[in-house]
């Protein structure tokens, strides 16, 4: 009888794997173990009001799909993936584990990668190293279905003006208000944007691509970065499909992940698109 991997192990890589970032930390996922899988939906009640496509429930899926890979991974065990199993539109994936030779040093660093992987809205500075670690990027995407691109420096003001424009279009949308307000109230405990996480109206002002949110009160952080030089990376897909959304995630939690382990912050943006 096969190696199957035990409860304890499935439960802390689950747990890792909802550290995986999604739309205002709503957390869309809901993992069901069967006896013979792990299965992975997306859970409708948390999708948000303005997601009538489910697309950014289903990239923040993706992403804990990639980050449960990941953990297990560390703990000894190959990931089978069959995505869209059933007829269910909800029903993701299902995943099975075989255990595996050996673990790499690379494979636990990229599990605790997970642990201070975090989004950072504040202005950066542009990376060192950049032409050296641009490769790696492209090297983590490696579905078919995701490409990955860099902006030049010289699209940043085009970009800034696109994130202008859909600021915009959304200042006397109420719903839209409403709900950003509630998922970040300083009530917020194991969901949302904690309070912490969001920037002083000095802070937004210094950069310029970026989501606004609610503004918090207090001071001016890293004063010494008087506008942000963040490198700006695209991730995107030929057509607009649930499969495509899912591997956009999975993607994207892979070039996290891999930006933490080279020390560099990261914060996805998607109001743009």
């Amino acid at each position: 009888m096969p190696a199957t991997a035990g409860t304890e192990i499935i439960k802390q890589a689950v747990s890792l794997a909802c550290r995986a970032p999604s739309l205002h930390n709503s957390q869309p996922w809901r993992w069901v173990a069967g006896r013979d899988a792990l299965k992975l939906f997306l859970n409708p009640t948390r999708v948000l009001n303005y997601d009538q496509s489910r697309r950014e429930a289903l990239i923040g899926c993706g992403a804990a799909l990639h980050h449960l890979r990941v953990a297990m991974t560390a703990g000894g065990w190959r990931t089978h993936i069959k995505r869209f199993p059933s007829r269910d539109p909800n029903h993701l994936a299902s995943l099975e584990f075989t255990p595996m030779d050996r673990v790499t040093d690379d494979d636990r660093h990229l599990a605790d990668a997970m642990l201070v992987r975090r989004s950072d809205r504040l202005p950066f500075r542009g990376p060192t190293n950049w032409d050296v670690f641009e490769p790696a990027l492209h090297r983590v995407v490696d579905s078919d279905a995701v490409h990955l691109e860099v902006f030049p420096d010289d699209l940043r003001p085009q970009l800034a003006e696109a994130s202008q424009i859909a600021t915009s279009l959304r200042l006397s949308d109420s719903a839209y208000h409403t709900e950003i307000g509630w998922w970040t109230g300083e009530f917020r405990s194991w969901d949302g944007i904690p309070y912490a996480s969001l920037v002083s109206a000095a802070e937004g002002d210094r950069v310029d691509v970026g989501r606004h949110f609610p503004v918090k009160s207090g001071g001016d952080r890293r004063v010494e970065i008087p506008e942000d030089h963040a490198k700006l990376v695209l991730l995107s897909t030929d057509t607009d499909s649930p499969a495509d959304a899912l591997a956009s995630g999975e993607a994207l939690s892979a070039v996290l992940l891999e930006c933490t382990m080279a020390g560099l912050a990261t914060c996805t943006l998607t109001h743009v698109t």
